[in-house]
């Protein structure tokens, strides 16, 4: 059954992680508490990373969560058939961990107070890591060769669909209160700053010395040499780690070791043509003119489709 898709409403998943009947429930039955975090991501875009953060900020620094309770059970993907079960029954307040695009995310968020922590990644870099991760992640399809693969990312066939329409669809929330983005590239460059800035949009009051923990632990190489953080415990079934680890560089711009003159060239045409007119500058962008700015969304009640 592995390495089989599915659609839900235009997205492919993997079968036995993901369900029909899971995600319909994620959906439209799973009911969101008003103090619940959710993490959410385009896959590889640092979602363990910022996961590993928001565990430590709740401990206020102490590591003792993040090493005797795995990653997946601290804040579980809540799409997944095994993570809405843990999520449903984890006490508040919750962590929740997700990569659905938001005309799939849980209905009852809309309605509550909960909040989002959205990380984007530069979309070269995220091709690169999927490209790699496909081939230890059981469950996905063979990537082939990354020329193949390139063009599957571009056009948004690849599991969670596009990461153009993932990126665009959530920032519509940007301007809301309870919606916090944030770059895999500030993480990298500047983490304790950043720690701050999560800190105040939970309004978590961490001392120094809490605020020190939680950048020390929530490095990559704390992080890769624990067994509850680095996917270590995952079965092999699912995750073939004799080819790569999961946790595997953790670096920005690592697609120039990889990409040509000639996909970089069609990336950035692609890039272009998907994000004009959304009035959001990445780190990853060059200058640009000015663009209008977009009409007022509904933080409330994005429609499918939306994004």
């Amino acid at each position: 059954m592995f390495k089989d898709y599915f659609q839900y409403k235009g997205i492919s998943f993997p079968r036995v992680i993901y369900s029909e009947q899971g995600l319909q429930a994620a959906e439209n039955k799973f009911q969101v508490r008003d103090d619940d975090i959710f993490n959410v991501t385009y896959q590889k875009s640092g979602t363990v990373w910022m996961l590993e953060i928001l565990s430590l900020i709740r401990s206020n620094g102490d590591p003792s969560w993040c090493r005797t309770v795995p990653n997946w059970d601290r804040g579980p993907w809540y799409e997944t058939n095994l993570g809405l079960r843990t999520a449903q029954g984890n006490q508040s307040p919750r962590i929740i961990s997700s990569h659905l695009p938001i005309h799939l995310f849980a209905k009852s968020f809309f309605q509550s107070k909960a909040k989002v922590l959205y990380t984007v990644r530069n979309p070269k870099d995220v091709v690169v890591s999927l490209y790699h991760f496909s081939q230890i992640f059981r469950p996905y399809k063979c990537p082939g060769q990354l020329d193949q693969f390139l063009e599957q990312f571009l056009e948004g066939d690849v599991p969670f669909g596009s990461w153009f329409d993932h990126v665009k669809g959530w920032l519509e929330l940007r301007d809301c209160e309870n919606f916090f983005w944030i770059s895999y590239e500030e993480l990298h460059q500047d983490l304790r700053g950043s720690v701050e800035r999560i800190c105040k949009f939970l309004g978590k009051d961490l001392d120094t010395q809490a605020l020190e923990a939680v950048v020390e632990n929530a490095s990559f190489q704390a992080m890769k040499q624990n067994k509850m953080s680095n996917f270590s415990l995952s079965p092999s079934c699912f995750l073939d780690q004799t080819k790569s680890s999961f946790l595997r560089k953790g670096i920005i711009g690592d697609w120039k070791n990889h990409l040509t003159p000639a996909q970089i060239d069609q990336f950035d045409r692609v890039y272009r043509e998907q994000m004009q007119g959304l009035d959001v500058t990445f780190p990853w962008d060059e200058p640009r003119t000015s663009q209008p700015s977009p009409s007022p969304t509904d933080c409330l009640d994005p429609q499918p489709g939306s994004n």
